[in-house]
């Protein structure tokens, strides 16, 4: 019998509320622990370093989560193909779309890392490392990370979201979860132990380095444990997938890439101008998103978790149990992120203090940062919700044009707007005003899919007997 089987019963026959709670909660988990990761490396500098260090670790990050932004576009594409197929019985597209996932993710992740190591310089000035105090920095926290580290980065990401695709929350969120534990422990080992003073911005490289490799070992095992077992239908052997699979992938990963691409684009941005008013800004900022970040993984977390779910439910024909799922998760996600803003906005000043213990200035700058951004959280919650609905469901257009308005086509243009009415904060503000914006704009779409879509269709009587026979075992 395939184990993976019985897995199914968990989307088709659980409860709706026990189904996104043992998909979504371990992966709100580990989303925490990777903002928190991505918390530790400005932590742990800004208790030695200077303002350019904490800045030059910033100015990186764009460039460092694009590896995320390849990932999401063979996992989370992959992760909609095989959940969809696996509801519509056909195991064979699952095993084609997991191997293409994994080995076309090497690939890009690979070329990326050739990228930035033969143009470094000028990819760290386009960054907002221009800085005579700054560029040093930034550059070797880039080559560390991307260019040595950048393939297991991008590959344990990967895995994580194969691992989702079939229900494997748990096992996703342990192996993103060690990563960031990893990190953390490395941070101040490298850094005050076994690195020089004023080496701690690649003290802290090295160790998000040395933790990505042994998440993406982690993974393999993992993998290589169910697939021994029999429990799994994906496969990470090389096999030819074919054009529709590797399209109905690309296609449905597309929104959630260029989203994070987007989304780095737009803080590259916004450090750039930032730049123009001197480093401690540009400290404050780099703080105050890297705070922020932590509503955003909840949201991420949550959406990227039922994901697998609402594919199922939605190529099963079970448009009721579909729309269950989005209003639990959804309205979850702007519960907690209606928190994350409540905090902020109370503890900005002490918040932006614990990452930042010898500036002055950007302490302030990054106090007054937070609490503008964190006004969008609830607003983004929503937009994310439907933006990995629209993932589930194959409706890639509706998705990539949600994903492209909220980051690029309505934050970068309102940057230049508001600049002129306020330098600093004007620059700042467009981020929650596009949030909003694109709210409006989900709130709709959503409405206009579910009078079209939401209703119930005959299961698939494949479906039906898989379950009769699972229930027999």
């Amino acid at each position: 019998m395939d184990g993976s089987l019985k897995r199914e019963s968990l989307f088709s026959e659980a409860p709706v509320w026990e189904a996104v709670a043992r998909l979504a909660l371990p992966t709100i988990v580990s989303q925490v622990i990777l903002v928190l990761y991505n918390m530790a490396d400005t932590f742990f500098i800004g208790r030695n370093g200077t303002d350019a260090m904490i800045t030059a670790a910033a100015v990186c990050m764009p460039a460092f989560m694009i590896l995320s932004a390849i990932s999401n576009l063979f996992g989370i594409g992959a992760v909609g193909v095989i959940s969809r197929a696996n509801g519509a019985g056909n195991p064979e597209k699952a095993r084609d779309a997991s191997s293409f996932a994994f080995w076309g993710c090497f690939a890009a992740a690979a070329l990326y890392a050739v990228f930035c190591l033969l143009l470094r310089d000028p990819y760290v000035d386009l960054l907002g490392g221009s800085s005579p105090a700054v560029h040093p920095y930034a550059e070797g926290y880039l080559f560390w990370t991307v260019t040595v580290g950048g393939i297991f980065t991008a590959e344990n990401t990967l895995l994580g979201h194969l691992m989702r695709a079939e229900g494997r929350s748990l096992t996703a969120s342990v192996g993103i979860g060690l990563g960031g534990v990893l990190n953390i422990l490395l941070d101040p080992l490298f850094m005050f132990v076994i690195f020089p003073r004023g080496e701690e911005v690649k003290a802290a490289a090295l160790a998000t380095l040395l933790s990505n490799f042994c998440a993406f070992l982690y993974f393999l095992a993992a993998y290589a444990v169910v697939r021994t077992r029999g429990e799994t239908r994906l496969t990470l052997k090389p096999r030819g997938a074919s054009g529709d699979t590797v399209r109905e992938v690309l296609a449905t990963g597309a929104p959630a890439c260029l989203m994070t691409f987007c989304e780095n684009l737009s803080y590259a941005v916004l450090d750039n101008l930032m730049a123009h008013n001197g480093v401690p800004a540009q400290a404050g900022i780099g703080v105050a998103k890297k705070i922020n970040m932590l509503a955003h993984c909840i949201v991420r977390g949550m959406s990227q978790g039922v994901l697998p779910l609402i594919g199922y439910t939605y190529a099963a024909g079970m448009r009721k149990r579909m729309r269950s799922a989005v209003r639990l998760s959804a309205g979850g996600s702007i519960v907690l992120a209606l928190l994350c803003t409540g905090a902020s906005l109370a503890f900005a000043m002490p918040l932006v203090r614990v990452f930042n213990q010898n500036g002055g200035e950007s302490i302030v700058y990054g106090a007054a940062f937070l609490r503008i951004l964190c006004l969008g959280g609830p607003f983004s919650a929503w937009a994310y919700a439907c933006i990995s609905i629209f993932q589930g469901v194959g409706r890639s257009r509706a998705s990539l044009a949600l994903a492209l308005m909220r980051k690029g086509a309505l934050d970068i243009p309102m940057m230049f707007l508001l600049r002129l009415v306020s330098p600093e904060f004007g620059i700042v503000a467009a981020t929650p005003l596009a949030d909003l914006l694109v709210c409006a704009a989900a709130a709709l779409i959503y409405n206009r899919f579910v009078k079209r879509h939401g209703k119930d269709k005959e299961i698939r009587k494949k479906a039906a007997v898989s379950f009769a026979m699972v229930r027999k075992v």
